[in-house]
């Protein structure tokens, strides 16, 4: 239960903190101080180099939170651990998406250098991201409130 705890908060660590670097601090730098063919690049780039680990936190996330709610004993885990997954799911569904549709166009929109196709898929990203990353703090209050008044 302890690795798998660790493994848990270890990867959302990696994936909502990744989130609210870029969108909190990356995001509005980069939209002020690079033109569209620099800052398109950019987030191509950055997103090649941060979904693969955000593919392992999915992972790991799935099946430690599994193996946790096992442990409580399945359908009497507390009520804060079904929110959780709940949320978590709703989560990676997003993310998928993201990873398979506007992130694809981004790539491809970068690749032909068709800025104004590569800024609306940053634009969808940058929403969708901004949703995931207020589900990831919302799911992080439930997990500790609930703990607080279990």
């Amino acid at each position: 239960m302890t690795l798998s705890l660790f493994l848990h908060v270890l990867s959302v660590v990696v994936w909502v903190g990744g989130m609210f670097f870029a969108y909190m601090a990356l995001r509005p730098v980069a939209a002020r101080v690079l033109e569209p063919p620099q800052r398109l690049t950019l987030w191509a780039g950055v997103f090649g180099r941060f979904f693969p680990w955000v593919w392992a936190s999915v992972v790991l996330i799935l099946l430690s939170g599994l193996h946790m709610l096992a442990a409580f004993g399945g359908t009497s885990a507390p009520h804060y651990a079904w929110t959780m997954l709940v949320l978590g799911t709703v989560m990676m569904a997003i993310f998928a998406h993201v990873f398979f549709a506007p992130y694809g166009r981004l790539r491809r929109a970068v690749g032909a250098q068709d800025w104004k196709a590569g800024g609306a898929a940053l634009g969808q990203i940058r929403q969708l991201i901004g949703i995931n990353l207020s589900l990831g703090l919302l799911t992080i209050a439930v997990v500790f409130l609930g703990r607080a008044f279990a």
